[in-house]
């Protein structure tokens, strides 16, 4: 992979280093300058048999917005199930978490079911992190005047890169929180060392609260991800506009459509970009053939059964004290303590 990157290049987004004032309670940290790979991965993937781009580039300002028309569709229910069992425990699962925590959201976009644990916790110290300058910015202005008793210490920064927990935060206690089963995005190793770096980040007593999307029926987890307003197609797709706008592409949608699948033998959904037709494309200046029927892939959702999470918990230094299930459909929220 080194050399298959070695003579790409990537922008540094221009935000000044340091800390800077959002609002009257609200602080954004930038400790190093983020780096933007998106022309460097996407050209690195589509050289690779099989094609791949990482699924974080679904997240331009169309894809966020599509992202949130799909987590509406009555197909895809882990967000609708998530925010219930929220309503339903959040005072559980803050007696879980104890007092005076720091509470530190792993991509917390626009904080809508944290606010929910907020609410029950009010922790210390709330520190979102995402990798969208504008969103984080826009949302801790929102939540500093929403909650004036809540200090909050953004972090710019991609959670699954290396960033640096900003030095006010030494000596507390500290507890992650990954909602939205995007821990489903990780292969089960990328997973293992993902938890492993957040129970060496809060430290031995801390704790992480983590949703999870369990395993289901084959057809509904397909229909979740191949949903039949075609919501979910356009999301994938975006991303071949995204690559068109951004690095000069020239993709032509109507050559491409959308494949999900659940890989029982893995246990995970799969989505892909699958070309119609024997084609070129050129993005970056550089050209990439597609062969009919070839397919980039664009996403894995992994699932699991709580015990099998548990267990990945444990290899990566958690003990898992607590579990919430959803009843209506097969989602939980578990609370792990690192060891």
């Amino acid at each position: 992979m080194a050399n298959e990157r070695s003579g790409l290049h990537h922008s540094v987004l221009a935000v000044p280093r340091g800390a800077r004032p959002l609002a009257p309670g609200a602080v954004m940290h930038v400790q190093a300058p983020v780096v933007d790979r998106f022309r460097e991965d996407v050209l690195a993937g589509l050289a690779r048999v099989p094609k791949r781009v990482p699924p974080k580039y679904f997240y331009d300002e169309r894809g966020s917005r599509l992202f949130e028309a799909i987590c509406e569709l009555p197909e895809y229910p882990i967000t609708r199930v998530e925010t219930a069992l929220m309503q339903r425990h959040s005072e559980e699962m803050a007696a879980c978490l104890g007092k005076d925590v720091w509470l530190i959201e792993y991509g917390s976009g626009n904080s809508r079911k944290s606010r929910l644990l907020l609410e029950a916790l009010r922790p210390a110290v709330y520190m979102p992190i995402d990798i969208s300058v504008e969103m984080l910015e826009r949302t801790a202005r929102e939540l500093a005047l929403r909650y004036p008793w809540l200090r909050i210490e953004a972090v710019w920064a991609d959670y699954a890169e290396a960033w640096e927990l900003p030095p006010v935060a030494a000596g507390a206690r500290r507890v992650a929180y990954f909602p939205g089963s995007s821990i489903g995005n990780f292969d089960p190793e990328e997973a293992r060392r993902f938890l492993a770096s957040a129970a060496r980040l809060v430290g031995a007593g801390g704790g992480m609260l983590i949703g999870i999307d369990l395993k289901r029926g084959v057809d509904r987890l397909t229909r979740a991800y191949d949903d039949p307003q075609g919501v979910t197609a356009q999301f994938n797709l975006n991303l071949l506009v995204r690559i068109n706008r951004e690095l000069q592409g020239d993709f032509v949608l109507e050559r491409f459509r959308h494949v999900a699948f659940y890989n029982e033998a893995r246990g995970r959904v799969e989505m892909h970009l699958q070309s119609i037709t024997h084609q070129q494309v050129a993005v970056a200046g550089r050209r990439f053939g597609f062969f009919a029927g070839e397919a980039m892939h664009t996403e894995n959702s992994y699932k699991y059964s709580v015990e099998e999470f548990e267990e990945l918990a444990r290899t990566a230094g958690f003990s898992p004290r607590r579990r919430w299930l959803a009843g209506e459909d097969p989602f939980a929220v578990l609370y792990l303590e690192a060891a």
